[in-house]
């Protein structure tokens, strides 16, 4: 049977629609191709995860798990960041005293701003008390970016200098330069403070900077991050968060300086990092830092004094917190007595529910803790506290008597809520005790005898001393604050900070008079004489040697 027409145009018609829809098709699938990925990502910023697996009969889209996954900051990744901040340097970016200031005042908005964001971080991490972190942590902050933005353009002028007949006629002065590009490498137990308050003197100084917070205070880490990233030039200031990985791909490059705060055992790592490149070093690390107490003081008031610098300071996870206490035989009684009826009237009968009480940093630290608590040695020398809530790190202020200095605890900085008290029949015995030690970071007396202080003060050898009080002088901006020996290199605060990361570079500007041609040979005995003479800075031997006296 034949084709009508009207079966054929129906063909035809039929044909055509199919062609239409092939080129439709072809169409959308060239636009998916050159679209598709922008468009799926879109997708995975309007829809939570979750919803697009659900979508996916189940199955997670392989292009959303790639967009979620974090890029490893490895020694690549490093040396790409090392590249990218020696190039912003040597533009001279930082170098301006407008850059300074201008990064200086961002970073006090920065406490400014998000005071409460930064107080909930900490208590997040270390269930630290507002307060303590305030006084601890902002309010320090704050007073070094004040001090640094009062100071900072006396401190870049040259300091002009005197010089000698030997360099005749001449001018000289010190001219303070940023180092580069350094690294900071904060701590835990003070999470803002130790990584800001050192990048202070970075910034001051002209530098291009990398702060590595503690990755032990995550939610302080990240917030440092971001806040950093927002508030501070980008292009000069990063932070790399991280742990052990992190860390080691940042000190495989060549640093110009860098800064450290933490353990004796990781400052050897990162000194011997750094001695690859040469690299200068501040380590800021700790030790066991002494108490003595003499008995003719004000008894309540020293109490405060030693409780606030060791349980107040972050449950005594503080480099510079006292570790032990030396006093006499007859004095000690009281002293314990007073110790104990404070620690209850500011912690209640059962510390461990207290609120102002920090808790240890994590179940690693906490188990040292145990160990050392828990040692034969020391075990029965528990005269207070020894209470610990393993599951909440909780672990109570405890004190210890008269344990054997061959013990654990008495051999290890504690950095922790345990203090022993060692007696001995005179004070003056506690000298040869503590410098029979390592050299602490801090070392403290409390007596009203001005002999004992000076002998004290020129006995023992620590980072720095404190006379009736404990801790107070980290936050004192006109002192050095930094270690000896083996607590430590290097310091800052104040204008110490700017020091720290500056190279003072000598300057000597001459003329062409004064040209003295016994600098030159050939050489002769009256050459001789006129050069010793201007050499030892001898005005009168030159006037001899110029007119042929002997």
């Amino acid at each position: 049977m034949g084709v009508t027409p009207i079966k054929l145009n129906f063909c035809i018609f039929f044909v055509n629609i199919i062609i239409i829809i092939k080129y439709k098709i072809l169409l959308v699938c060239l636009i998916f191709q050159r679209e598709g990925k922008r468009l799926l990502i879109d997708l995975i910023v309007v829809f939570p995860r979750s919803s697009i697996s659900k979508s996916c009969c189940g199955r997670k889209s392989s292009m959303a798990e790639d967009s979620e996954t974090k890029k490893v900051f490895d020694a690549e990744a490093a040396a790409s960041l090392m590249k990218e901040l020696r190039g912003t340097y040597a533009s001279g970016k930082t170098r301006s005293y407008e850059w300074r200031v201008a990064q200086l005042k961002n970073l006090m908005k920065i406490v400014d701003d998000h005071e409460k964001d930064i107080l909930d971080a900490i208590r997040a991490d270390l269930s630290k008390p507002e307060q303590e972190s305030y006084i601890a942590e902002i309010s320090i902050i704050k007073s070094s970016c004040t001090r640094a933005l009062g100071e900072l353009n006396r401190w870049m002028k040259p300091e002009k200098v005197k010089t000698s007949i030997t360099t005749f006629p001449s001018s000289a002065e010190i001219v303070s330069e940023p180092l580069g590009v350094v690294l900071i490498i904060g701590a835990w137990n003070f999470p803002l403070l130790l990584a800001l308050d050192p990048a202070i003197g970075a910034i001051a100084a002209g530098n291009a900077v990398v702060l590595k917070p503690s990755e032990l205070c995550p939610a302080t880490s990240s917030l440092i991050a971001k806040l950093v990233g927002k508030y501070l030039d980008s292009s000069c200031i990063k932070v790399v968060e991280g742990a052990v990985a992190e860390t080691s791909a940042l000190l495989e490059q060549k640093w110009d300086k860098i800064f450290f705060t933490g353990s004796g055992r990781v400052g050897r790592i990162v000194m011997a990092a750094a001695a690859k490149h040469l690299t200068p070093v501040a380590l800021e690390l700790g030790g066991k830092c002494p108490v003595v107490v003499d008995s003719d003081i004000n008894l309540p008031v020293a109490i405060r004094r030693i409780a606030g610098g060791k349980w107040a300071s972050n449950n005594g996870q503080a480099c510079i917190a006292p570790d032990y206490i030396v006093t006499t035989k007859d004095f000690a009684p009281k002293l314990i007595d007073a110790l104990k009826h404070e620690l209850e009237a500011w912690y209640g009968k059962d510390p461990l529910e207290s609120k102002d009480l920090a808790h240890i940093v994590n179940s690693n630290h906490f188990a040292r803790l145990a160990k050392l608590l828990d040692d034969d040695k020391v075990s029965g020398k528990i005269i207070h506290g020894g209470q610990r809530d393993k599951a909440n790190l909780k672990f109570a202020p405890t004190i210890l008597l008269d344990v054997p200095e061959d013990s654990l605890v008495m051999n290890e900085e504690i950095f922790g809520p345990l203090l022993p008290i060692l007696t001995v029949d005179k004070l003056e015995d506690s000298f040869d005790m503590i410098t029979s030690r390592g050299k602490p970071l801090a070392a403290y007396l409390f007596t009203n005898n001005k002999k004992l202080k000076e002998k004290f003060v020129k006995t023992v050898s620590a980072g720095g001393l404190v006379i009736n009080d404990t801790v107070l002088h980290f936050a004192e901006k006109t002192l050095p604050f930094g270690g000896v020996g083996e607590s430590g290199m290097g310091s800052y605060h104040g204008k110490f900070s700017y020091e720290a990361f500056s190279h003072r570079k000598s300057v000597l500007y001459r003329g062409f008079a004064g040209d003295a041609s016994a600098r030159y040979p050939p050489y002769s005995d009256r050459k001789l004489k006129l050069l010793k003479a201007l050499l030892s800075g001898s005005v009168v031997g030159v006037i001899l040697a110029l007119i042929g006296w002997s």
